[in-house]
């Protein structure tokens, strides 16, 4: 009862038998692809994530200045140093995302500029404060605004999201893609 198809040579049981391997393939490679683009995507929140987190160091860099312990060169220049540090950080995440998602870059560029216009003015009025020599004067009272900044952070967490989610086909309405 083995019977060819199509004049192929091949009986039903023969085809079955090759195409089993095929379509089990098919589905592992399927596994795999979706398997790499949600690594690909947690590698990228992961980033993200640290991108905004550098900013925010920077933004807490005016209420470090006010709480400083001493006004001597020792203190100066530990909290110079933070700030170089988290300078060259959002540095780096600017360039990584110039590279890996520059939609994101963009809105994190505007990000970076509202935080260092709300935060440089705080951190040039934090130094010329006097010292906070005891407990309860730690306590500055009122937060520093971060309207600009908080702002910028929406828009930007907006495109971050739009970077992670899940991969579709392009459609006509999406904007072009800027070339860098």
């Amino acid at each position: 009862m083995n019977q060819t198809i199509g004049g192929t040579g091949l009986s039903v049981s023969q085809i079955v038998v090759l195409l089993v391997p095929v379509i089990a393939g098919c589905f592992l490679l399927a596994g795999y692809l979706l398997n790499q683009i949600w690594a690909r995507n947690e590698r990228r929140a992961k980033a993200f994530a640290e991108a905004l987190a550098a900013v925010e160091n920077y933004l807490e860099m005016p209420y470090r200045v006010r709480r400083r312990p001493a006004s001597d060169p020792e203190t100066r220049a530990t909290l110079t140093n933070q700030m170089s540090d988290i300078k060259a950080q959002i540095a780096f995440h600017q360039a990584w995302l110039q590279v890996e998602a520059p939609r994101v870059a963009e809105a994190y560029d505007n990000l970076v500029r509202a935080a260092q216009e709300e935060g440089g003015t705080q951190m040039q009025q934090a130094w010329k404060e006097p010292l906070r020599d005891t407990d309860g004067a730690m306590n500055i009272g009122v937060a520093y605004d971060h309207s600009k900044s908080d702002a910028a952070r929406v828009r930007t967490l907006d495109r971050m999201r739009e970077e992670i989610t899940f991969p579709r086909w392009p459609s006509r309405r999406d904007p072009p893609r800027k070339r860098v």
